[in-house]
């Protein structure tokens, strides 16, 4: 049985600003000593809200008028630095559904698709009328439309794009790899079977 269809993705926005930010950013590594990554949206750019608070500022994560942001809006190259699949889970538990950068880092792009959070590719004025709309109204949702290919808000429509590959295993629910090998497990069985090197 396929997964969920993510054909769209409505949410409030948050745009947390800069290019190249690296997974250890967004997860710091002494944040990884965990068995599982149900913990690990509180430490979601920890250090960065702490430089932020001890600065006398507000990040954005911490800013009462995004709380409940569901997508996230940042700059180009994004989860860059190591491969940890850490990040995009920390992203995803702290309740991020999608994000819309000018770039993604290839692997973190691909540990997002496989927990079905899209990350789609916007031009970089594109993304500043966005962040623009969400400071002036915090409450305004965004529609990410996979199959149209935008982000609408506010009356007003985007371009945002996914290669074909990942757009194609979200829209038709094929978009966790142990997933499909499960509900293949019956045909493995069954082929197993026949083959006599596989005999008990």
């Amino acid at each position: 049985m396929a997964l969920e269809k993510i054909t769209q993705v409505t949410g409030r926005g948050v745009y947390v600003p800069g290019d190249d930010i690296d997974t250890d950013r967004i997860i710091p590594a002494r944040f990884m000593k965990c068995v599982t990554f149900d913990g690990l949206g509180e430490f979601t750019f920890s250090d960065a809200r702490a430089a932020t608070k001890a600065a006398g500022g507000t990040h954005p994560l911490d800013d009462a008028r995004f709380n409940g942001a569901s997508i996230l809006l940042s700059g180009s190259n994004f989860g860059c630095g190591s491969s940890r699949e850490h990040a995009p889970q920390a992203l995803y538990r702290f309740g991020f559904r999608a994000i819309l950068a000018e770039s993604f880092a290839e692997i973190f792009f691909g540990n997002s698709t496989t927990l079905g959070m899209p990350c789609a590719v916007m031009k970089a004025a594109d993304l500043q009328a966005l962040a623009g709309i969400i400071e002036s109204d915090p409450a305004a949702l965004l529609t990410i439309d996979l199959l149209e290919g935008k982000v609408s808000i506010a009356d007003m429509d985007f371009p945002a794009t996914l290669p074909d590959h990942a757009k194609e295993a979200l829209v038709t629910g094929r978009w966790d790899a142990i997933a499909d090998l499960l509900e293949g497990l019956d045909d493995v069985r069954s082929r197993a079977a026949t083959l006599p090197y596989m005999a008990a």
